[in-house]
């Protein structure tokens, strides 16, 4: 192994090492500042309990940091073809990796919001036809998963403040676009003496059948992203199948000249590939976002 390579791997353990110990100050912190300030212990090897809870935490922060994974692949990659260039392309993907997987966890929070309204218009439809007022029916609804927006509703329904505009302004959070409807539901409920639970169900039905729709045409994309995956894998199956017969892919295409103007244009038309699948399935879900 090449001086460069060791130095390109020490970096690499470095600065992965510092964003875990970062998650791991953070939580320490936290956990300091709710206990109080009572004296600390100072650590000692000979202690298993903080051991373990060292460990614990650092495998929290790693899988809260999915994308320090790339690091570690990096290296070995580097470390495998004897070349400084996977550990740097390793940490260029780190912040690319980590707003995938930010939009990924956008993606779910939408989703929980969604079927949280169409819980709440089912849950306080019931409730108003057993009997219940609505203000006592929207406090008794559990809405953790609308998001921070949503304390200001039942606030608002127990000390008479303005419930529709509560809603629509927790509407305008990703997912809860759906709250805008029951808020007009509520209105119009107020103003004219409508019964808000039909009007309840029936945005409740539309929001269902919307999200059905969607679920239906996530299921036909399903088969395109998969064949995009399996087509993506498809050359680093092709360089293991090229190391397992003796060919040593990597060496030819890091340390050649010819191998690195491959190297740089597969990478071009795999990135190319996917982008363009990408617009393919985005066109094809009407403007949602595509994987």
């Amino acid at each position: 192994m090449t001086a460069p390579v060791a130095v390109a791997l020490l970096l690499c353990a470095a600065l992965m090492a510092w964003q875990l110990a970062g998650r791991g100050r953070e939580v320490r912190r936290a956990r300091i500042v709710l206990a109080g300030s009572g004296p600390l212990v100072p650590w000692t090897p000979t202690q298993p309990t903080r051991i373990r809870a060292a460990i614990t935490r650092l495998t929290e922060a790693a899988c809260q940091r999915r994308e320090l994974l790339c690091l570690p692949v990096g290296c070995l990659i580097g470390l495998w073809g004897d070349s400084l260039l996977p550990p740097l392309v390793a940490v260029v993907a780190v912040p690319l990796v980590r707003r995938r997987l930010d939009a990924r966890t956008r993606r779910r929070v939408r989703e929980r919001r969604a079927e949280a309204v169409i819980e709440l218009c089912g849950a306080v439809a019931g409730d108003l036809r057993a009997g219940r007022q609505p203000g006592e029916a929207v406090r008794a609804f559990d809405g953790e998963a609308l998001g921070p927006a949503w304390a200001a509703v039942p606030a608002a329904a127990r000390f008479g403040g303005d419930v529709p505009a509560a809603l629509r302004e927790a509407g305008r959070q990703e997912g809860a676009g759906g709250l805008a409807g029951v808020a007009a539901c509520w209105q119009v409920a107020v103003d004219g003496g409508a019964g808000l639970a039909v009007g309840l169900e029936r945005v409740g039905h539309a929001l269902s059948v919307e999200r059905d729709q969607r679920e239906e045409l996530a299921a036909q994309l399903a088969g395109t992203r998969s064949t995009a995956v399996m087509l993506a894998l498809l050359p680093a199956v092709a360089l293991a199948m090229g190391t397992a017969l003796g060919a040593e892919p990597l060496r030819v295409l890091l340390h050649t000249p010819a191998g690195l103007g491959c190297l740089a244009l597969g990478g071009l038309l795999e990135g190319a590939g996917l982008v363009w699948t990408r617009r393919i399935v985005r066109a094809a879900a009407g403007g949602g976002e595509g994987t």
